[in-house]
């Protein structure tokens, strides 16, 4: 009796070799971003293309962005008769463009600000003037109370920020009234979130003249304090530095009690876990928007999150899912051959 060889096993073999090869290169080649090729839009850049007339209060703020816009202003001298060209210092200079695309875009100038601003020259005193707080407009107010300012302003208090520098510190060292964003609830990009984000830290803890405002201590390097970090670059571009740096809250989108560098996260598996750390927050906002629109299932398995690793693309748990599905494929139409012969 001759037997012939059943070589049908060895072309599914064949077959899941080349699609685990094919899965391999799109991986490669899928996600080819880098730091430096991201295209961030921060508080100092944005388009020039903003149409500030539609906003209701613009014709009055433009009595103030007439020399708040720009480097250098004009008056007319009335002691002198002469109209008078000076530059503007740096930090008085407010961007139209960066406003309009702001939080507070909707204000006046003087609803922050006093009135007394109308008048020109302006009194010496006025830069005295207190700066309301998120707390001051937001709190209480039932229009607002999704965003939970009075849990925030509770974390706030009881972070190092709040406890080293107590009234030195206030909302503003971290959200400019007059460029901040809410970024985590409305940006689909998480790339661009985490890098606005991590920028709001780095304006002071990269920068020697803002970190001496608070401090006089020598400004600590960053690089080298987290010598340590695996993959250092990789992960200051893909996680934020609230993530390790912050208690997390539940119901809070965004972390604002900042705890001291000894109870730091600093453990790999609290984040390259199945119970990542990043589910409750970085990740949160975007997969329950997710599973809101396409269903628990495909939110979990779709989103942008990863339990562990590093990828931050979909493509990989796209492609997994495939490979899965052909080979039950192959499997059920291998099965039913046999059974036919």
């Amino acid at each position: 009796m001759i037997y012939k060889a059943n070589i049908r096993p060895a072309w599914i073999v064949l077959l899941l070799m080349l699609l685990c090869l094919l899965a391999f290169t799109m991986i490669k080649t899928s996600d080819t971003s880098s730091p430096v090729n991201i295209k961030i839009q921060t508080e100092q850049e944005t388009t020039s293309r903003v149409d500030h007339t539609k906003f209701k209060n613009a014709a009055e703020n433009e009595k103030c962005f007439k020399c708040h816009g720009q480097s250098k202003y004009t008056y007319e001298n009335p002691e002198s008769q002469k109209t008078v060209t000076k530059r503007m210092f740096s930090e008085l200079v407010m961007d139209r463009d960066v406003f309009y695309v702001s939080n507070h875009r909707e204000f006046k100038c003087t609803d922050c600000h006093s009135e007394d601003y109308e008048s020109f020259p302006h009194a010496g005193n006025l830069r005295m003037e207190a700066i309301a707080t998120c707390i001051d407009c937001h709190g209480g107010d039932e229009k607002y109370a999704k965003f939970e300012f009075e849990k925030i302003d509770t974390a706030f208090l009881a972070s190092v920020h709040s406890e080293k520098h107590n009234e030195d510190f206030t909302c503003w060292m971290c959200h400019d009234a007059h460029t901040y964003k809410i970024n985590a609830r409305s940006n689909e990009n998480l790339k661009e979130t985490i890098t606005y984000d991590n920028m709001i830290c780095l304006n002071c803890h990269g920068d020697f003249k803002n970190y001496q405002l608070l401090t006089d201590k020598v400004k600590p390097n960053i690089l080298k304090k987290h010598e340590w970090l695996p993959n250092q670059a990789s992960h200051f571009t893909n996680v934020r530095c609230i993530e390790c740096h912050a208690k997390n809250e539940d119901t809070l989108v965004v972390a604002h009690h900042v705890v001291s560098k000894k109870q730091a996260v600093r453990k790999c598996e609290s984040c390259h876990s199945q119970n990542s750390i990043l589910y409750a927050s970085l990740y949160k906002y975007q997969v329950s928007e997710k599973i809101q629109k396409e269903g628990i299932i495909v939110g979990l398995l779709t989103g942008e999150s990863t339990s562990i690793g590093p990828d931050k693309s979909n493509t990989l748990n796209i492609i997994s899912l495939a490979i899965f599905g052909l080979t039950i494929l192959v499997i059920i139409i291998h099965a039913v051959l046999r059974i036919k012969k």
